[in-house]
Protein backbone atom coordinates (compact mmCIF):
# COMPACT_ATOMS: atom_id res chain seq x y z
CA UNK A 1 0.00 0.00 0.00
CA UNK A 2 1.25 3.42 -0.92
CA UNK A 3 1.03 6.25 1.64
CA UNK A 4 -0.63 8.42 -1.04
CA UNK A 5 -3.60 6.00 -0.89
CA UNK A 6 -4.34 6.99 2.72
CA UNK A 7 -7.03 9.57 3.49
CA UNK A 8 -6.93 11.23 6.93
CA UNK A 9 -10.01 10.43 9.03
CA UNK A 10 -9.34 11.45 12.66
CA UNK A 11 -6.90 11.57 15.54
CA UNK A 12 -7.84 9.72 18.73
CA UNK A 13 -6.59 11.07 22.05
CA UNK A 14 -6.85 9.12 25.31
CA UNK A 15 -8.89 10.92 27.99
CA UNK A 16 -8.92 10.29 31.72
CA UNK A 17 -12.14 12.13 32.63
CA UNK A 18 -15.73 11.80 31.38
CA UNK A 19 -16.77 14.21 28.63
CA UNK A 20 -20.37 15.35 28.32
CA UNK A 21 -21.94 13.65 25.30
CA UNK A 22 -19.46 10.76 25.08
CA UNK A 23 -20.81 7.52 23.61
CA UNK A 24 -20.18 4.10 25.17
CA UNK A 25 -18.85 1.25 23.03
CA UNK A 26 -19.95 -1.84 24.98
CA UNK A 27 -17.82 -4.39 23.07
CA UNK A 28 -14.63 -2.40 23.75
CA UNK A 29 -15.48 -1.06 27.22
CA UNK A 30 -14.61 2.49 26.22
CA UNK A 31 -16.19 5.83 25.45
CA UNK A 32 -15.61 8.11 22.47
CA UNK A 33 -16.51 11.68 21.76
CA UNK A 34 -16.04 14.40 19.22
CA UNK A 35 -14.78 13.34 15.83
CA UNK A 36 -18.23 13.56 14.22
CA UNK A 37 -18.52 17.22 15.24
CA UNK A 38 -14.88 18.30 15.06
CA UNK A 39 -13.96 19.95 11.78
CA UNK A 40 -10.46 18.46 12.19
CA UNK A 41 -11.57 14.98 13.31
CA UNK A 42 -10.49 15.18 16.96
CA UNK A 43 -11.78 12.18 18.90
CA UNK A 44 -11.45 11.71 22.67
CA UNK A 45 -11.27 8.13 23.92
CA UNK A 46 -11.78 7.08 27.55
CA UNK A 47 -11.17 3.46 28.53
CA UNK A 48 -12.56 1.40 31.40
CA UNK A 49 -10.00 -0.42 33.57
CA UNK A 50 -10.96 -3.78 32.09
CA UNK A 51 -11.00 -2.58 28.48
CA UNK A 52 -9.60 -5.41 26.32
CA UNK A 53 -7.76 -3.14 23.87
CA UNK A 54 -3.95 -3.07 23.81
CA UNK A 55 -2.28 -0.78 26.34
CA UNK A 56 -0.61 1.13 23.50
CA UNK A 57 -4.02 2.11 22.09
CA UNK A 58 -5.28 3.14 25.54
CA UNK A 59 -2.29 5.34 26.37
CA UNK A 60 -0.88 6.79 23.13
CA UNK A 61 -2.82 9.01 20.68
CA UNK A 62 -3.57 7.37 17.35
CA UNK A 63 -4.15 8.67 13.86
CA UNK A 64 -6.80 7.06 11.66
CA UNK A 65 -6.90 6.79 7.89
CA UNK A 66 -9.62 5.66 5.50
CA UNK A 67 -8.44 2.92 3.14
CA UNK A 68 -10.02 1.08 0.23
CA UNK A 69 -8.71 -2.35 1.27
CA UNK A 70 -8.04 -2.95 4.96
CA UNK A 71 -6.38 -6.33 4.37
CA UNK A 72 -3.92 -4.73 1.97
CA UNK A 73 -3.31 -1.87 4.44
CA UNK A 74 -2.27 -4.24 7.25
CA UNK A 75 -0.39 -6.72 5.07
CA UNK A 76 3.16 -7.25 6.38
CA UNK A 77 2.65 -4.85 9.29
CA UNK A 78 2.59 -5.33 13.07
CA UNK A 79 -1.17 -5.77 13.63
CA UNK A 80 -2.26 -4.99 17.20
CA UNK A 81 -6.03 -5.11 16.62
CA UNK A 82 -7.27 -7.47 13.91
CA UNK A 83 -9.94 -6.25 11.46
CA UNK A 84 -13.32 -5.99 13.14
CA UNK A 85 -16.55 -4.04 12.84
CA UNK A 86 -16.84 -1.37 15.50
CA UNK A 87 -19.89 0.19 13.88
CA UNK A 88 -22.26 -0.69 11.06
CA UNK A 89 -20.75 -0.14 7.64
CA UNK A 90 -17.11 -0.01 8.73
CA UNK A 91 -14.25 -2.38 9.37
CA UNK A 92 -11.30 -1.15 11.44
CA UNK A 93 -7.87 -2.50 12.32
CA UNK A 94 -4.87 -1.12 14.19
CA UNK A 95 -1.18 -1.52 13.51
CA UNK A 96 1.84 -0.31 15.45
CA UNK A 97 4.27 1.92 13.58
CA UNK A 98 7.35 3.23 15.40
CA UNK A 99 5.64 2.83 18.79
CA UNK A 100 2.43 4.61 17.70
CA UNK A 101 -0.97 3.02 17.05
CA UNK A 102 -2.35 3.65 13.56
CA UNK A 103 -5.98 2.89 12.74
CA UNK A 104 -7.25 1.93 9.30
CA UNK A 105 -10.95 2.29 8.45
CA UNK A 106 -12.69 0.71 5.48
CA UNK A 107 -16.27 1.48 4.54
CA UNK A 108 -18.10 -1.69 3.58
CA UNK A 109 -21.52 -2.61 2.26
CA UNK A 110 -23.95 -3.52 5.01
CA UNK A 111 -24.17 -7.20 4.05
CA UNK A 112 -20.35 -7.51 3.87
CA UNK A 113 -19.72 -6.73 7.56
Amino acid sequence: MNVSELKYHHVGIPADKPIEGEVYLKDYKCYHFGYETSEFGIEWMRYEKDCPLPELVKTVPHVAFKVNDILEAIKGRKVIIEPNSSSEGTVVAFIEENGVPIEFIQTVKKDAV
